[in-house]
């Protein structure tokens, strides 16, 4: 069994979003990095299918110099190896990103085998584009499932559940085939010493910079979201106030 887990370098999800000067990219100067949290997920799944048959996990990234880090992150769980297809630190479109990772997975499988699965997150937790994973199924001619909760090999095809709003759905894909998973799939593991220490001599290939093709869409500005926004009320002064305090706390049945 070969596995390829594609991650991507974001800012920590609890983070407080600031966008720069001009509106059109967020201000990373004092955030942390992490793999988007499906990915982890995607991350960890690989881990246990490839300790419960044997194997060989392949983790991919495309982004800056600085996403060794996330790699290493995904090594010191159990990841095999890892690939890099570095990049300056703008952002990519999908297709785009697409593009540059089955070119990447065309050349690792004429080098050593083809990939009997490929994880991507649900959607990256930064663009949410949901749809890196789509086209590069489509690309390579393969079988996708897209949103899923739960994920078990099973000799020669994945059986894939998919949560609704009346239950779970099932399909069972042919391997090769692509998946992509979504946050609670499994709880992932936190990375070791040892694991970090082992990590560090782990192979790391950094290949050659893909060309960024002209994007078709256009970036005008990003906004931040407001707010729940709250309310005030004033009910009256001094004794004046009694009544309206008295009404308003039955209102909400307190007395």
């Amino acid at each position: 069994m070969k596995i390829l887990v594609c991650v991507k370098r974001v800012p920590f999800t609890g983070g407080k979003m600031v966008l720069n000067a001009d509106g059109t990219a967020l201000e990373t100067r004092h955030l942390g990095f992490t793999i988007s949290p499906h990915e982890e997920c995607g991350v960890e799944e690989a881990v246990r299918i490839i300790e419960a048959v044997g194997g060989e996990s392949v983790v991919l990234t495309l982004g800056p110099p600085d996403a060794v880090e996330q790699l290493r992150d995904a090594m010191s769980l159990g990841i095999d190896r890892a690939l890099h297809l570095q990049t300056d630190a703008g952002e990519w479109d999908g297709q785009a990103t697409a593009g540059a990772i089955v070119g990447a997975i065309h050349a690792d499988e004429e080098a050593s085998g083809p990939f009997d699965l490929i994880l991507f997150g649900n959607e990256s937790a930064d663009a949410g584009g949901y749809q890196v994973g789509l086209r590069v199924a489509r690309a390579l001619g393969r079988p996708c499932a897209t949103g899923l909760k739960g994920v078990k090999v099973d000799g020669s095809s994945v059986r894939c559940e998919q949560d609704t709003g009346a239950g779970r759905d099932v399909y069972v894909l042919p391997l090769p085939a692509v998946i992509t998973v979504r946050e609670g799939l499994n709880l992932p593991r936190y990375p070791s010493v040892p694991g970090r220490m082992r990590a560090a001599r782990k192979p790391m290939t950094t290949l050659n910079r893909p060309a960024r093709p002209e994007p078709r869409l256009e970036l005008v500005r990003l906004a931040v979201p407001g707010g729940a926004g709250r309310k005030t009320q004033r009910l009256g002064t001094g004794s004046a106030a009694a009544p309206a305090v008295v009404e308003m706390m039955r209102t909400i049945g307190v007395v």
